[in-house]
């Protein structure tokens, strides 16, 4: 395979990282003369054949969005596509050491060390969870300790694209994620957030501490267990000069109950700071990740900034609505949806005035805008665009209107996805009555309607949100309350209650271990 032209521009050379999930090589781009790095990925050996499009179609769109994050301490996305039968993705290469390698050639750990790249991780961390990214796989060897001492993250959001449950079994036995960085809620396969990588920061850190990871066993559902029902090992046991605070952020950080965690990487940051090296030390030596606070980068002077003037705008001048609809159907069908977005945005306060807010084309555009927010992955921007579709639709059809319930569902997954469990929770919670009164009082119909599908739907997320949240009893309730229904609704070789069958024989063996 060696010489292989990748996209037509992107010559592989030497495999420097392997997995379940693909391979990571150098390369050489031919057309800007730089060395790259190239992550190769095999939808149809990590899923079934009929997925195989789909996992394609959400790998293009997770790059997009995560290529959207600028920050110092992540790698640079420089292209994705899919050349043969590969899913491929470009990325800076980073000269240095992962971090995993970093830790065995130092032994022990200096403490100062690992507060250094946990502050650095946390700055990253920041960046990712604002948009929102959930990382799902933050470990050692996804973290590049480069050589001024900065640290790297590298598989942004690639961990979410192979799978939406990474603790399902590949027929191999392998796990799909980490099962050693895994959170509670992510080995029982519930919603993940923010909280989620917090927990993988707290086992990464208690690692760099004490040299190893606090849960560690034979085997994968071994490992899971240990995760959810042991307490981890207080590092100052196995080394005194912690100090004391530091290891009381760990056990924070490690909370089975992601609402014990701190609330947010900002938080972690805080608790750090007052355990960072003071300014003007002298790095000890090479890929010391503790430089860039002894050492740090001259800060950008102070400047006063003042707001941009808008330009008046000529009276005459009048913005070309239907001309901006064509142009944003024209780049929807090309797949650019960051452009449509920035259109949509723009034209709607013009729209507005032009023709009323409450007129017919405002309405297609203001849904459209919410929907293109959607598909873009920017959830903070779409939430409120989609309460207010709610509410006006609500005002004017009825809460029980089908189109204000969808509004109300997308928002509730917006909140899913910002890491706000206890909201999305009680959305669900207020939506599912509708969909429940659609089919009967008494259960499912003989044959399932789309209500039943969109009911049975909540429930499944109202049992991930449950456990996200800790409440694993009333998660296991649910799950075998939709699993009766599911089958006398589809039958039980349906997929959902097959998935949902899985599920609670996971959390079976997880108990009985």
């Amino acid at each position: 395979m060696n010489g292989r032209i990748i996209a037509g521009r992107y010559e592989l050379s030497t495999v420097i990282g392997q997995g379940g999930m693909g391979q990571v090589w150098t390369a050489y781009d031919q057309r800007l003369d730089r060395r790259v790095a190239v992550k190769l990925l095999r939808p149809d050996r990590m899923a079934a054949a009929t997925a195989a499009d789909e996992m394609r179609r959400r790998f293009v769109r997770e790059c997009r969005v995560t290529a959207q994050v600028d920050h110092p301490g992540l790698v640079t996305v420089h292209d994705a596509g899919s050349d043969d039968d590969d899913l491929y993705l470009v990325m800076q290469y980073v000269k240095g050491a992962d971090l995993a390698d970093h830790l065995a050639e130092h032994d022990p750990y200096p403490w100062p060390w690992a507060v250094a790249v946990a502050a650095q991780l946390c700055a990253v961390l920041s960046a990712v969870h604002a948009v929102p990214i959930v990382h799902r796989d933050l470990k050692p060897r996804n973290v590049m300790v480069k050589p001024e001492g900065t640290v790297t993250v590298l598989d942004l959001g690639v961990a979410s694209v192979l799978d939406t449950d990474t603790t399902r079994l590949t027929h191999t036995g392998s796990p799909i994620g980490s099962p050693a960085y895994m959170a509670p809620e992510q080995a029982m396969g519930g919603a993940v957030g923010p909280y989620t990588d917090l927990y993988a920061l707290g086992v990464l850190l208690h690692e760099l501490l004490s040299g190893n990871v606090p849960f560690a066993g034979s085997t994968v559902l071994g490992v899971l267990h240990r995760h959810l029902y042991e307490p981890p090992l207080p590092v100052r046991q196995l080394r005194q000069d912690i100090p004391e605070p530091l290891e009381a952020l760990v056990l924070r950080l490690l909370a089975k109950d992601p609402q014990h965690r701190p609330s947010s990487a900002q938080e972690v940051y805080e608790a750090l700071v007052p355990l960072l090296p003071a300014h003007g030390g002298v790095p000890s030596g090479p890929l010391d990740p503790t430089r860039p606070f002894l050492r740090p980068h001259a800060p950008w002077p102070d400047r006063a900034t003042t707001p941009p003037v808008a330009q008046p705008t000529p009276a005459q001048a009048q913005p070309d609505v239907a001309g901006a609809v064509d142009e944003v159907k024209q780049l929807l069908g090309e797949g650019r949806i960051t452009q449509a977005v920035d259109i949509l945005g723009g034209i709607l306060p013009a729209a507005a005035a032009q023709h009323g807010e409450r007129s017919p084309v405002v309405r297609i555009l203001r849904k459209q805008y919410a929907a293109t927010l959607l598909d873009d992955g920017q959830y903070r921007r779409a939430l409120p665009e989609l309460r207010r579709l709610a509410d006006d639709r609500a005002a004017e059809s009825g809460l029980a209107d089908p189109q204000a319930l969808q509004f109300r569902y997308d928002a509730a997954q917006c909140l899913e996805q910002l890491g706000e469990p206890a909201a999305a929770l009680a959305e669900y919670r207020g939506l599912l009555p509708y969909y429940e009164n659609q089919y009967g009082a008494g259960g499912p119909a003989a044959t399932a309607t789309d209500a039943t599908a969109r009911a049975f739907d909540i429930r499944h997320r109202i049992a991930n949100l449950l456990l996200a949240m800790g409440d694993h009893a009333a998660a296991h309730a649910q799950l075998q309350s939709l699993l009766y229904d599911a089958e006398r609704a589809y039958g039980p070789y349906h997929p959902l209650p097959a998935d949902v069958r899985r599920a609670l024989d996971r959390h079976q063996r997880m108990r009985d271990l």
